[in-house]
């Protein structure tokens, strides 16, 4: 079992910069992938960011050049750099990890951080 807690999120002007963790614990096997998704009030959740632990990362068309996803792989924990922000980003942040046991993939999520973007 896999435990994710994330951190981080505020309420920030637009133009403004965030960095979000992730906090992995338990039983958590190295082939993994580490992910940020979001959801806002009456949108499906989306994918922000993902990274395995060796290869590059992935974005969302929206945010890329703006954020940034990185990982420490000794610490388990993740982080999403969020710098130029807009009102658009406004949502709840969720962690995932996709942990490869055997030959079975498991998602263990956290349970959400608030990103609220506003003057």
């Amino acid at each position: 079992q896999v435990q994710v807690v994330e951190s981080g999120g505020d309420l920030v002007q637009p133009g403004g910069s965030l960095r979000l963790s992730c906090a992995a614990s338990g039983n958590i096997p190295s082939i993994n992938v580490m992910s940020w998704y979001r959801q806002a009030p009456g949108n499906e959740r989306e994918l922000v960011a993902a990274v395995d632990a060796t290869g590059p990362a992935n974005y969302l068309d929206s945010v890329k050049g703006r954020f940034t996803i990185s990982r420490d792989n000794a610490k388990n924990t993740g982080y999403l750099q969020m710098n130029s922000l807009k009102p658009e980003d406004t949502a709840v942040y969720y962690c995932n990890v996709r942990a490869l046991y055997g030959t079975t993939w498991y998602h263990f999520w956290g349970q959400g951080t608030q990103v609220t973007v506003s003057s």
